[in-house]
């Protein structure tokens, strides 16, 4: 019989060339993830962020730093690449690599954003937790926590 999972206390996250694309530590040893969540356009217009999340060294989320670019139909997109990469170049010297980070949740322009735990929906049968990057839900992590990889 398989065992329960469990809410993680981490979550590793491996650099790679999409959606961790931006993760990382800054000269002073914070962990750092720079990324583009977004709602839906689901019922509405949904909207588009730029967000950089900030961890301590031993990754305990410090803060989030999150811009509304708007109704997702109507992003300029020469604007919102110049605002990712200014948001981006603020943080000083970095070095792209993996990072293991504590899930957190803070709400923000009506949304929730954040590395957030999301329970198993049936815990009588073989589901388990995952942590999902929200708002978008494009990045799902599962155990093994510590494997660093992701689902989209």
């Amino acid at each position: 019989m398989r065992t329960r999972s469990t809410a993680p206390t981490k979550v590793a996250i491996d650099h790679d060339d999409y959606h961790a694309s931006h993760v990382g530590r800054l000269a002073d040893g914070r962990q750092f993830f720079a990324t583009t969540p977004f709602v839906p356009a689901v019922g509405g217009p949904g909207r588009e962020f730029v967000a950089v999340y900030l961890f301590d060294p031993g990754g305990r989320f410090l803060e989030a730093r999150i811009d509304d670019l708007g109704p997702r139909n109507a992003v300029d997109a020469e604007r919102a690449a110049a605002l990712f990469n200014q948001r981006v170049s603020e943080l000083g010297q970095l070095t792209h690599g993996r990072i293991e980070v504590s899930p957190f949740e803070v709400n923000r322009h009506g949304a929730k954003f954040g590395l957030i735990p999301r329970p198993p929906e049936d815990p009588s049968e073989d589901d388990s937790w995952w942590v999902e990057v929200q708002p978008g839900n494009y990045m799902a992590f599962h155990e093994p926590w510590d494997s660093g990889e992701y689902d989209t």
